[in-house]
């Protein structure tokens, strides 16, 4: 596949993803399980509390799953990568489940997911350093390590609960109680995570060349590799406490992305969270069109995306010999 490398056609790209952004936002906000026209636009409840929040928040939702896999395939050095590899989704699936089987109020899922999310991703650091550092391998050990751990837990806390459905729900991920207080919440996480992640854009693309190399070229590896999976794991963390488990965004958006302009990443960053956004946007019209009234979770529908993208993928390298 052909790359974009003009330094011109670069912007281009980003001028033309934006602008589909923005179209395809603008439509999906009169689709659902109540088709709205645009007569609707200035005194339509549903459009304005309803609509409106969720094509936000799934449009931030995909620029912090992608952002945050752009960034764990740089650090990690693996184009597999996905930003569930380090264990996070299997921490945010403990507290949303224990907050639920306790009965807490519907605030409480969000922020103990988003902690015990964080906990988990410190839990992996902690288990994969050996003399103060740490390697791409023992990470992503370390998370599966502890996603199969959480599992269990996970198991345990629905047996004892009972509270199957309404925890089964929120695994399979879902925008559906999306509000405006969720759009607040998860902004800084966006703006900030993407502005830390195109910052140190010339130091992932010395991560690219090998930890020797890139130390070679002034990279402090073991401090950059700690802020930027810290940065990836905060936004992951706050994509997961509002929406649930949604995964392979950060997987099929970064790889593809990546195929198309190149590793550049002062470019492949702010292309993959357009392309993250657009994505979602694009899922969540169809989660709740597609069998209106009733809503498919977005997780579903990403999943049956992603897993046939996942297996092209593996066979892809594995026919390249890698």
């Amino acid at each position: 596949m052909a790359k974009i490398s003009d330094r011109r056609a670069g912007p281009a790209l980003l001028l033309l993803l934006t602008a589909v952004v923005v179209a395809a936002a603008c439509l999906s906000l009169f689709f659902g399980s109540v088709l709205l026209s645009p007569g609707d636009l200035l005194h339509n409840e549903i459009l304005w509390q309803i609509r409106l929040p969720r094509v936000i928040l799934a449009a931030l939702l995909g620029l912090l799953l992608s952002v945050s896999g752009v960034i764990l395939q740089g650090t990690l050095r693996n184009p597999l990568a996905d930003p569930y590899v380090l264990g996070i989704s299997a921490g945010g699936a403990i507290g949303a489940a224990l907050a639920i089987a306790t009965g807490l109020q519907t605030i409480s899922v969000p922020a103990l997911a988003f902690l015990t999310s964080l906990l988990a991703v410190y839990v992996v650091y902690k288990l994969s350093q050996v003399a103060g550092k740490t390697s791409p391998e023992t990470l992503i050990l370390a998370g599966v390590a502890l996603s199969a751990f959480c599992a269990a837990v996970l198991s345990l806390i629905i047996i004892i609960s009972g509270n199957l459905q309404a925890i089964y729900f929120w695994l399979l991920g879902s925008l559906s109680s999306a509000s405006w207080l969720n759009v607040i919440t998860v902004i800084p996480y966006a703006l900030a995570g993407s502005g830390i992640a195109y910052f140190f854009s010339k130091e992932l693309n010395a991560l690219l060349l090998g930890e020797e190399m890139a130390q070679t070229l002034g990279v402090d590896v073991e401090r950059t590799r700690l802020l930027l999976i810290g940065t990836a794991s905060l936004m992951t963390a706050a994509a997961v406490s509002v929406a649930g488990l949604v995964g392979f965004v950060g997987l099929i958006v970064p790889h593809f992305i990546r195929l198309l302009i190149g590793p550049n990443h002062r470019l492949l960053i702010p292309a993959a969270a357009l392309s993250g956004m657009l994505l979602l946007i694009v899922t969540d019209a169809l989660a709740r069109t597609l069998l209106a009234p009733t809503e498919i979770p977005i997780g579903i529908i990403m999943a049956l995306l992603g897993a046939p993208f996942f297996l092209y993928l593996l066979r892809r390298r594995r026919v390249a010999g890698k």
